[in-house]
């Protein structure tokens, strides 16, 4: 009976009074805790196809293609795409090359934002832009299609213009009526020279819209 007593009104012991000392986590920091580790949604444009390989259209491929093998790292087969991870700084980054074609882009973008849960504002489509000199740079965080059929399907499929694109210039220097020929033709021995100081420079744009954000990005490296 005394010891019972004795327990009883005795001090709590060294265990229980770190207990006591834990601050109380409340349910919007358990958020913000889980949202410290952010995913991005990387997407470049192209068509599959070996004979599209080295095409202007395809820079988009060959931007993410470039940083994946900067990394180390290797696509894998999935719905609608290739896809790779790269972590980076906490982030991680989703690269996809969707295989719908061109056209269909927007039907790989909208089955991954919504599978990964990735927010609409973390999503980063990497184009070739005629209106541009090449290996000109211009992100947007919102804007037309501009004449682009990748650009026309994410639009269509997403039912938004709000979305953040990253234009890479391919220039214009075609005949009338060329158009086609000239965007789905080959870069030539110039640009093939320039090419690797504009991915590398790329690679960084994806890094840093994941880290420093949209506008400290814009900012950073638009008309560069």
């Amino acid at each position: 009976m005394i010891k019972w007593i004795t327990k009883l009104f005795s001090s709590p012991s060294k265990e229980e009074n770190i207990d006591n000392m834990k601050p109380e986590v409340h349910e919007h920091q358990k958020n913000n805790i889980k949202n410290v580790s952010k995913k991005y949604l990387i997407v470049g444009l192209g068509n599959i196809g070996a004979e599209y390989v080295n095409t202007r259209h395809n820079i988009g491929f060959k931007i993410v293609d470039f940083l994946a093998r900067k990394e180390g790292l290797d696509f894998q087969t999935v719905k609608l795409g290739s896809l790779a991870e790269y972590k980076f700084k906490g982030r991680s980054f989703l690269l996809l090359k969707p295989n719908t074609y061109m056209n269909l882009s927007g039907k790989a973008i909208q089955y991954w934002l919504e599978k990964e849960k990735i927010p609409l504002e973390n999503l980063l489509v990497i184009t070739d832009d005629l209106n541009l000199s090449f290996g000109t740079i211009r992100i947007r965080k919102k804007g037309s299609d501009g004449g682009h059929n990748g650009l026309k399907s994410i639009q269509a499929t997403l039912n938004t213009t709000d979305y953040t694109r990253f234009r890479f210039g391919i220039s214009d220097e075609f005949k009338k009526g060329k158009q086609v020929d000239y965007v789905l033709g080959e870069w030539n021995a110039a640009e093939n020279e320039a090419l690797p100081e504009r991915l590398e420079l790329a690679s960084e744009i994806i890094k840093s819209f994941g880290t420093a954000g949209l506008e400290n990005t814009m900012t950073s490296f638009n008309g560069k």
